[in-house]
């Protein structure tokens, strides 16, 4: 009894409630800003004169500070805290940006940190109903598998645009060590100029794959964001054929990320 008592106080604790509510307002406005960003806000930017780049940037721009200002609002109501360290080294032309994913915003405060970054997304983004005109409309590149898909990112970092990437393609399952696949290690190869990590590490866990919404945890959740050291291409390019190479600079990456989180682990007990 007194085991049950003290998990039901833990449950209730830290607001539980006043965040749940928060929460659900939070999904609530994303959902109504993406269908407010397609019927109505980018068909005005549209009428702005300008050529198809012009466009795309203020599409970006306009995504990026309404995914900042959702972040803050999940700030203020309670919903979560957060913290970022080195912020002003994304951004950079022909960079790639990778981290780890945890969390299903974690690409809101990527987004959010730099204006007009491009994005590797989920197909199935591209036929949400909420998303949809978003994604089309900032031109982000759909994560569908194929060749074509490999040669749109690269010829966007070679044409100076700031590209991020997931290179597990999917939320890091609770518990489990993340997973790289070697595409984005073959992009970077081939078109980015420099390799920014960052790690994403939220406490305690939110929005994974094994856990809706609604879900919240007992106490609110921390988000931290550490940039790295840049990883220049060109210096695993050099180490053999592209194979070879590809290979490399994935376990390079792999066991930076590793590191990385193995070290907070530690710290945290």
């Amino acid at each position: 009894m007194e085991l049950a008592a003290n998990a039901l106080n833990g449950r209730r604790g830290d607001h539980f409630y006043l965040r749940l509510l928060a929460t659900a307002v939070s999904f609530l406005l994303f959902g109504l800003g993406g269908l407010c960003l397609r019927l109505l806000i980018f068909p005005l930017l549209a009428c702005l004169p300008g050529d198809a780049v012009a466009r795309r940037r203020r599409a970006r721009r306009t995504i990026s500070r309404l995914f900042w200002l959702f972040v803050r609002f999940m700030q203020r109501s309670g919903v979560l805290t957060f913290e970022v360290a080195g912020a002003e080294r994304l951004g950079q032309p022909g960079q790639m940006v990778i981290a780890n994913h945890p969390s299903l915003i974690d690409v809101v405060f990527l987004i959010g940190l730099m204006r007009e970054a491009n994005c590797v997304v989920k197909k199935s983004l591209w036929d949400h109903p909420c998303t949809h005109g978003p994604v089309r409309s900032a031109q982000y590149i759909s994560n569908d598998g194929s060749l074509d898909m490999l040669d749109t990112a690269v010829g966007a970092l070679q044409g100076g645009q700031t590209l991020i990437i997931f290179p597990e393609g999917t939320r890091t399952t609770p518990g489990e060590a993340p997973q790289f696949h070697r595409g984005a290690a073959a992009i970077a190869l081939r078109g980015a100029r420099v390799i920014t990590p960052v790690t994403i590490r939220v406490a305690p866990t939110t929005l994974t794959k094994a856990e809706p919404w609604y879900r919240i945890p007992t106490r609110r959740v921390h988000f931290s964001l550490h940039v790295g050291a840049d990883i220049y291409p060109a210096d695993f390019a050099a180490l053999g054929p592209p194979p070879k190479a590809s290979r490399l600079l994935n376990d390079h990456l792999h066991h930076y990320f590793l590191k990385e989180l193995a070290l907070d682990e530690r710290t945290e007990h």
